[in-house]
């Protein structure tokens, strides 16, 4: 068999794995529906994992598709990546049981101190206090990404289309979209350390971590990838096919195999366990 028949028998079994993982989570967290308002949040996020699988398959498949068809692709991934953080933030928030969208900071926990670091200081104060104005403040840091991401795909979309879409015009979107989701996930990190004392129960370090391997890995492995074509170190060697589209499909053929071990994670790091256990210790106490 020639590579690339070997390359696509391989992600097809990444893929198949990456959906068994997750399917086996999803029925888990079904079968243990305990708290919908988490649990819904969960399952979005659970579902990143083959949806980026299937997607870099299909793209995979095919490979000699034009610039805007994978643009196409990665937009679908990375619009469904700024859902996955707003939902993300939504479950840090029902773990905490503040209100999303009035952000009342409990009286307990009210005044303290938040701690920035380079760059943000050149924009904040090193330290702050945690308050209304700066619990809105992180939340808004993280929704930005959730509105420029979709905004930022539509037009490059539009831009390929209608062949405006230069080499600096691809570069400014990705310093815009590298600066965006570097400020949502900082937001993400300042507030997981903020409220670690509360949120330590619920595992939040593996379930963000769970989603940060994911953006950083598709993001910069994209960017590395990106850097060895320019430098030429990259190079066709099938004459069917140019260097632009084996930067593709190498791409999307990483990213099968990367979902497989992302989804194997995500079974640790967003176990239905604890849902099981409190729907047996629920059970439990009404036999009593």
């Amino acid at each position: 068999m020639n590579p690339a028949r070997v390359t696509f028998m391989a992600a097809t079994v990444c893929v198949m794995l990456t959906t068994h993982f997750s399917t086996q989570l999803l029925s888990e967290h079904f079968l243990s529906w305990k708290k919908p308002k988490e649990q819904k949040a969960i399952i979005i996020i659970i579902l990143m994992a083959p949806i980026y699988a299937i997607d870099s398959y299909v793209g995979l498949i095919d490979f000699q598709g034009s610039k805007a068809f994978f643009m196409f692709l990665e937009s679908v991934k990375e619009c469904y990546e700024a859902l996955v953080i707003a939902k993300f933030l939504a479950l840090l928030y029902s773990y905490l049981n503040i209100s999303i969208s009035k952000n009342i900071v409990p009286d307990e926990i009210k005044g303290r101190e938040i701690h920035h670091s380079f760059p943000m200081t050149l924009f904040q104060p090193r330290t702050a206090r945690l308050n209304h104005h700066t619990l809105k403040l992180l939340k808004d840091w993280t929704w930005q990404f959730v509105v420029i991401r979709p905004v930022c795909s539509i037009l490059m979309i539009a831009l390929q289309l209608l062949g405006l879409y230069s080499n600096w015009i691809s570069w400014t979107f990705t310093i815009i979209l590298n600066i965006s989701v570097s400020l949502a996930l900082y937001s993400l990190v300042i507030f997981y350390h903020v409220f670690a004392k509360e949120l330590a129960p619920h595992k939040p370090l593996s379930k963000f971590l769970c989603i940060k391997g994911i953006v950083f890995f598709c993001f910069w492995q994209g960017i590395v990838l990106d850097i060895l074509v320019a430098l030429g170190v990259i190079k066709s060697h099938h004459f069917w096919l140019d260097v632009e589209h084996v930067e593709e499909a190498l791409q999307n053929a990483l990213v099968c195999v990367e979902m497989v071990f992302f989804a194997a994670f995500q079974r640790y790091a967003y176990s239905a366990k604890p849902y099981r256990d409190e729907s047996s210790a629920t059970s439990d106490k009404k036999k009593e």
